[in-house]
């Protein structure tokens, strides 16, 4: 399963080998073993997330700051959208930057979002199942997030923007410059 580095440090991009015949198709979507050799990393994954979410629907960008900082190995179950991980590493040379990547349940695509990472994604399909891993568990007191149209940040999400359908609450967050640092 090749493990596809991407411009910012510890995010990776994952694809793994996809077994089709008459009936169907298998994959092994994490094995902790190769998972932690090919990302240099020893990661534990403690809670699994999955949303169902229209066209145009984008959640982020979140992140947990501190000693709950989470690292997440997302994917697409059926549906297609838009990955995109921030680099909120103040002390990273891409502190700032972004990384995106189409995920869809045909290219069985993952990425790997590291620690000090914020996270968003938007549906590109009338419909999408997201999956996520997570290293760390939920706790709300440690959530931050950026508004997702950041002028710094310069985002290209793939869609109109008058297509693009917020929760109450990402609608509100900060921008990147007066984001909750501490991650």
């Amino acid at each position: 399963m090749p493990y596809l580095d991407t411009a910012l440090a510890g995010a990776h991009i994952i694809e793994p080998r996809v077994f089709e015949d008459h009936r169907g198709y298998f994959f092994e979507c994490y094995n902790k073993k190769s998972f932690d050799e090919a990302t240099g990393t020893n990661t534990d994954f403690v809670q699994d997330n999955e949303s169902y979410s229209g066209f145009g629907t984008l959640r982020g960008i979140h992140y947990q700051a501190g000693e709950h900082a989470q690292a997440k190995l997302v994917r697409v179950i059926h549906g297609k959208v838009l990955d995109v991980a921030v680099d909120l590493r103040e002390d990273s040379p891409t502190y700032g930057q972004y990384v995106s990547a189409e995920l869809s349940g045909e290219n069985k695509k993952m990425l790997f979002v590291p620690r000090g990472f914020g996270h968003g994604f938007v549906v590109l399909s009338e419909t999408a199942v997201f999956a996520y891993k997570c290293d760390n568990l939920y706790n709300k007191e440690s959530e931050g997030g950026i508004i997702y149209n950041d002028p710094k940040l310069n985002i290209d999400w793939g869609i109109d923007a008058k297509d693009i359908i917020l929760s109450e609450k990402d609608a509100i967050l900060p921008t990147f410059g007066n984001h909750r640092k501490a991650i």
